[in-house]
């Protein structure tokens, strides 16, 4: 089944339900054109129904494998990427002054929604990288900023975050991971990670990972995590690529979906040394870390959206191509597609509405992002500022919640044949079901919203 980027549907809800006017009235990007916004969503249109699409199934049935220590991704997710960084996809909203482009970030939301439809599995790779580098743009040493930054931002090299361990998941106060202060701006780090997305991988010569860990002195609990860049190798003063870090992927998890995705067991520091610099304050890991997550958790939502639209694409396809029955009260005749049933109907328009409010959610979230940092005046930003943090939640949890709904239907809509492999709705509930976990469960997202947003 093929894959039509949504872009009228993308620009209706920017125009008319995300409140795209809010930022030409702000005067935040006064050179961001109707015409260029149309021009952006076509390019990206076709990049997604070309190249990434057709990698969908295939991530699922070849997903990531680890072969002698190396990390190797599904066949043809090497060029797509290369078709990525080159096409200037990972810079688009990221500011000029560290060479991005510097669009609003509602138009890179609406890549990635784009991108989540597309592949999922691949999508999240360039989302991490994004997260990582605003968390380095946003506290790193002026070294830090020229050894990594542009790098990433071109994509010649990608970031990872690193937070969970086996004893400590979404309560981060239990980190076991050091870093130990070896006398010339370094630290020596030790300890393992689970669950890291992209963890290794073969898109790039290298892969800057920021990792929690404590100090020797570090206070009990997370006053005391502290964030370090750790490369997967290290960069020489010049910028070119040193010795290799001993940081390795040691086992990739076996998935319900996003095959893939390769979520990794990472160690630090096992075999030999394992070095890192530390990113911001000592002891203000979180601080970092939010910077990260609240990046990403709009995305997360996004991806919901992504595999909610693939999947009512699918179901109607099918429903339309599908010969059963006959209307209530008609005994003789042909037979009509099973899009002509009420309750097929019922379901269909279900998946359209709750995928459309989705992704109004998100956009909105995006657009007031884009206010709180780029509107010139401070009352206009303290508001968009404000709504930004209680959309956000919002956004991340109703999304990937509607996405399991979605795509559960949307297997409902092609009855049996939902339930074989074959048709590939099966792939879309399976892929679905992580966006409620990763990058806070939904549980987590209400405590946000309650106990610090409202």
């Amino acid at each position: 089944m093929t894959f039509t980027a949504p872009v009228k549907d993308m620009q209706f809800t920017l125009q008319h339900m995300a409140r795209w006017d809010m930022l030409t009235q702000a005067d935040a990007f006064k050179d961001v054109s109707d015409d260029l916004v149309a021009a952006i969503l076509n390019e990206a249109g076709k990049l997604c129904e070309d190249v990434f699409a057709p990698l969908n199934q295939v991530s699922d049935q070849k997903g990531a494998v680890l072969e002698n220590g190396t990390v190797r991704t599904t066949p043809g997710f090497q060029e797509a990427y290369k078709q990525y960084t080159e096409g200037g996809w990972l810079s688009l909203s990221l500011p000029e002054g560290i060479g991005g482009q510097g669009l609003p970030t509602v138009l890179y939301s609406a890549f990635a929604d784009m991108v989540s439809a597309a592949c999922m599995s691949f999508s999240f790779c360039p989302i991490l990288s994004v997260g990582a580098i605003k968390a380095i743009d946003g506290a790193a040493t002026d070294e830090q900023r020229r050894l990594f930054l542009s790098k990433m931002v071109s994509g010649e090299w990608l970031g990872t975050m690193n937070l969970t361990e086996p004893q400590s998941g979404s309560d981060l106060s239990n980190l076991k991971t050091k870093a130990e202060p070896i006398g010339d701006g370094r630290y020596k780090i030790t300890g393992q990670k689970i669950f890291i997305t992209y963890g290794d991988h073969d898109l790039t010569d290298n892969i800057v990972h920021l990792v929690l860990a404590r100090l020797p002195d570090a206070p009990e609990g997370t006053r005391g995590i502290s964030m370090f860049i750790v490369p997967k190798i290290q960069v020489n003063d010049d910028g070119s690529l040193g010795v290799t870090n001993d940081v390795k992927c040691v086992g990739l998890e076996e998935k319900l979906g996003i095959h893939g995705s390769p979520t990794c067991v990472m160690s630090y520091g096992e075999n030999s040394e394992c070095y890192g610099t530390l990113l911001g304050e000592e002891n203000k890991g979180l601080q970092n870390m939010f910077v990260m997550m609240n990046a990403v958790r709009v995305d997360v939502g996004l991806q919901g959206v992504g595999v909610a639209e693939r999947s009512f694409q699918r179901a109607l396809a099918y429903a339309q191509e599908r010969v059963q029955g006959r209307p209530i009260g008609v005994k003789s005749g042909s037979q009509v597609p099973i899009y002509e049933h009420l309750d097929v109907r019922r379901m269909l328009y279900s998946m359209k509405a709750l995928t459309e409010a989705s992704r109004a959610i998100c956009y909105a979230a995006a657009v007031q992002h884009d206010l709180a940092r780029h509107a010139p005046d401070e009352q206009v930003r303290n508001s968009a500022a404000a709504r930004d943090g209680i959309l956000t939640p919002v956004a991340k949890a109703w999304s990937s919640d509607k996405a399991n709904d979605v795509t559960s239907l949307g297997v409902q809509v092609h009855g049996g044949m939902g339930f074989i492999e074959e048709t590939g709705a099966a792939q879309h509930m399976r892929d679905a079901r992580i966006t409620a976990i990763y990058e806070g469960t939904n549980g987590i997202q209400a405590i946000d919203l309650v106990t610090r947003k409202l």
